[in-house]
């Protein structure tokens, strides 16, 4: 699958390119990015990056968790403009 070799593709530059990264870990995670695009996808995230606009936001904790899932470009779960859970629908006035 392109996409998932894409992502791995550039977890891995990144591990690469990170100049403070120990050794002894860039090949735990290497392997991690290899076997898991859950976690290629977390090396490409930065999660202070998420709330370093947000004033008065301090990130104290983050973790990942992830799952593949297929995508269905029909189904209200991906309108990308709604929020979760809550759909475009006609009150029941009846």
């Amino acid at each position: 699958m392109p996409d998932s070799q894409a992502l791995t593709g550039a977890a891995l530059a990144h591990i690469k390119a990170d100049e403070f990264m120990p050794d002894e870990e860039r090949g735990h995670a290497e392997a991690a990015v290899r076997e898991d695009e859950s976690e290629a996808l977390a090396y490409l995230v930065d999660p202070t990056d998420l709330v370093v606009d947000i004033p008065g936001v301090e990130l104290a904790q983050a973790s990942w968790s992830s799952e593949p899932v297929e995508y269905d470009p029909e189904s209200m779960e991906w309108d990308i403009d709604e929020e979760d859970g809550d759909f475009d629908e006609e009150p029941d006035n009846a």
